[in-house]
C-alpha cells in the first residue's frame, strides 16, 4: 500500500487495506519537486530518493494508491505485473488502473474499472469504534444526549473564519440544548476561531480536545459515544467519517465545489442533514464504503 504523506489521502488506501483481511506492508512516500507537475505517465520520478529506495521487488500481487501523485506510482508497479486498486482522481490513465474507486460528488464517467462509492474510504471500521469505546470509556460519564461537533476550516485559508467559529456553538445548543458536547478541533481550525469555540463552551458540560494538545486524541472516542454528530462541511475525511457511525451527522456550514457535491451525496443517501434548529433526529445506517471496495476487489479477483 502505497502511503502519501497527508493523512487523509493515505487513510482512504489503508482503509481499504484493512478491510480486506490480508497481510500487506505500507510504503511510505516522500515527493521530489518533480511531483509538482502532472506525470502522464507511469513513473517513479516524483518520489525522492528515500521513497524510490522504499520501491523494489519482491513486487506485491496488488498496489493500493491514493492522490494524484502516487498515481504514475501505482500504473509503474502495473506495468510489473501488479495489480493496481487507486482512490481519488488520478489526473490521468483511469483506464489503465484494475479498479478506480472515486466518489459520486467527483461525477466519475460510468467504465468497467470504475466503483462509484458515495463520501470517501477510510480507516473508521465496526471494529475501530468497539475498540474506541472501550477505550475511551470515560466518555460515558458525560450526560446524554452526547453530541460530537467535529471542526475543521477552509483547505487553503488562515483558520475558521471569525463568524463561523462564534455561531458554531450556539448553533448546535439551539438545536440539543440539553446536550453534552464532545468537540475537536483540527490542523486548519486556527488559534483564533478555537478559542472562540472554547469560550463558547463555558457551563456546559464538556470535552475539548484543540490541536495540537498533549495525550492521546480522542476523536474516535467521541466518534464512537455520539449520539449525533455536527460536523463542519470543509473535509471530506470528517464528514465520511462521521457518516460510518450509527448516529444521525448534521452538517453546520455550506460549502461549495467539491465539497458541496459531497454533502449533498450523503444528504441523498440518507446520511447527513443540514444543521437546523427544527432538525430532527433521524434512523441512519453506517456508511462503509470501504468495506464495500474491499468486497470489490475479492469479487473481481485480483487478490488471486
Amino acid at each position: 500500500m502505497l502511503a502519501d504523506p497527508r493523512a487523509g489521502t493515505a487513510n482512504q488506501a489503508l482503509g481499504i487495506a484493512e478491510r480486506l483481511g490480508v497481510p500487506f506492508r505500507v510504503v511510505e512516500l516522500g515527493w521530489s519537486a518533480w511531483a509538482r507537475g502532472p506525470w502522464p505517465w507511469p513513473t517513479l520520478a516524483g518520489l525522492d530518493a528515500a521513497a524510490r529506495a522504499r520501491i523494489v521487488p519482491p513486487w506485491p500481487r496488488l498496489v493500493l494508491s491514493a492522490g494524484r501523485r502516487s498515481a504514475p506510482v501505482a500504473l509503474w508497479l502495473g506495468q510489473r505485473g501488479v495489480r493496481t486498486v487507486h482512490a481519488m482522481r488520478p489526473g490521468f490513465g483511469a483506464a489503465r488502473f484494475d479498479l478506480l474507486v472515486l466518489g459520486r460528488h467527483d461525477r466519475p464517467r460510468p467504465a468497467p474499472n470504475v466503483i462509484e462509492i458515495v463520501g470517501a474510504c477510510h480507516r473508521v471500521s465496526a471494529a475501530v469504534l468497539a475498540q474506541a469505546r472501550a477505550e475511551w470509556a470515560e466518555l460515558a460519564a458525560l450526560p446524554s444526549p452526547r453530541v460530537a461537533v467535529l471542526v475543521g476550516g477552509p483547505v487553503r485559508a488562515e483558520g475558521l473564519d471569525r463568524g463561523t467559529a462564534e455561531r458554531l456553538i450556539p448553533r448546535v445548543l439551539a438545536r440539543f440544548p440539553d446536550a453534552s458536547l464532545l468537540v475537536t478541533t483540527s490542523r486548519r481550525t486556527g488559534t483564533e476561531a478555537t478559542a472562540l469555540i472554547a469560550a463558547a463552551l463555558a457551563d456546559r458540560p464538556h470535552r475539548l480536545f484543540r490541536w495540537g494538545d498533549a495525550g492521546p486524541n480522542p476523536y474516535l472516542g467521541y466518534l464512537a459515544f455520539a449520539d449525533a454528530i455536527v460536523v463542519t462541511g470543509d473535509s471530506v475525511s470528517m464528514l465520511a467519517e462521521a457518516c460510518a457511525t450509527a448516529a444521525p451527522v448534521f452538517v453546520a456550514t455550506r460549502e461549495r465545489g467539491r465539497h458541496e457535491r459531497m454533502i449533498e451525496s450523503l444528504m441523498n443517501a440518507g446520511r447527513a442533514r443540514p444543521l437546523r434548529v427544527a432538525a430532527a433526529p433521524f434512523p441512519v445506517t453506517p456508511l462503509d464504503e470501504a468495506d464495500r471496495v474491499a468486497a470489490a476487489i475479492r469479487a473481481r479477483g485480483l487478490l488471486d
